[in-house]
């Protein structure tokens, strides 16, 4: 009798490689980052598919500002094209959206959008989709310190967490990154203190259902202990039969 993969609830994705993809085919960057839009898609179907609850994605990072100017502009037309898009498509198939990161920085446009978006897909319940654009794990938790402050509220583990920009979703339990690399650029600092990370050589565009399934096996094959002992994580045995 086969036994059914453990499932993560919510897996969280550094989407690395898109540059990398588009050079190798000798196309420019932005080639290489519409194709991943097209992985994303394929990922939000294939997550809802095998039971998650949470997809976390990485799109923009607070120091991505600092590539060539015509990429970042490139980016930021992407995304309001991909929100046209992509959105009715996500309302139809269950998945409610959100955007985590600073906002102040972004066009009237795509604020305008990112409001839009998620208040398309509020009432959704199958799947919960972050994408995190324009945020850095360290400006999450300076952020959620400062409100606090400013609030003249404690600061204590809880008090933290439900400030940031991720307090509508449990921590995730697994984070991928694809590319190759094997560093969490700033992403979830705080929210994957428990995670299991697993390092994918795809690049993101390469990344399909199976490279999913592989991972999501990884995350099954592994002990998560959360500070205690394998005996006190696992089930006792049995006193055997009598016989």
């Amino acid at each position: 009798m086969s036994v059914s993969p453990v499932v993560p609830h919510h897996i969280a994705i550094v989407m690395d490689g898109n540059g990398r993809w588009a050079k190798r085919r000798f196309l420019p960057r932005l080639a290489g980052h519409k194709q991943g839009v097209d992985s994303l898609r394929r990922c939000v179907r294939a997550c809802a598919e095998r039971g998650v609850g949470v997809l976390t994605v990485f799109a923009f990072s607070s120091e991505n500002w600092n590539r060539p100017a015509d990429e970042v502009s490139g980016l930021m037309e992407l995304l309001a094209l991909a929100l046209g898009r992509e959105v009715p498509q996500l309302k139809k198939d269950g998945v409610r959206l959100y955007f985590v990161g600073e906002r102040a920085g972004l066009s009237q446009k795509v604020r305008d959008g990112l409001v839009h978006a998620e208040a398309a897909t509020a009432e959704n319940t199958r799947l919960v989709l972050n994408v995190c654009f324009n945020y850095g794990g360290r400006w999450d938790i300076a952020q959620a310190a400062a409100s606090l402050a400013a609030r003249g509220e404690p600061i204590t583990e809880a008090s933290l967490h439900g400030a940031m920009g991720m307090s509508h979703v449990p921590d995730p339990d697994l984070v991928i990154r694809t590319g190759g690399e094997m560093r969490i650029s700033n992403f979830l600092l705080w929210q994957s203190a428990y995670a299991e990370f697993v390092f994918s050589d795809r690049l993101w565009p390469d990344f399909d259902e199976s490279a999913l399934d592989e991972a999501i096996a990884a995350f099954g094959s592994r002990e998560r202990r959360f500070g205690k002992t394998s005996e006190q994580i696992l089930p006792a045995h049995p006193d055997p039969m009598p016989g």
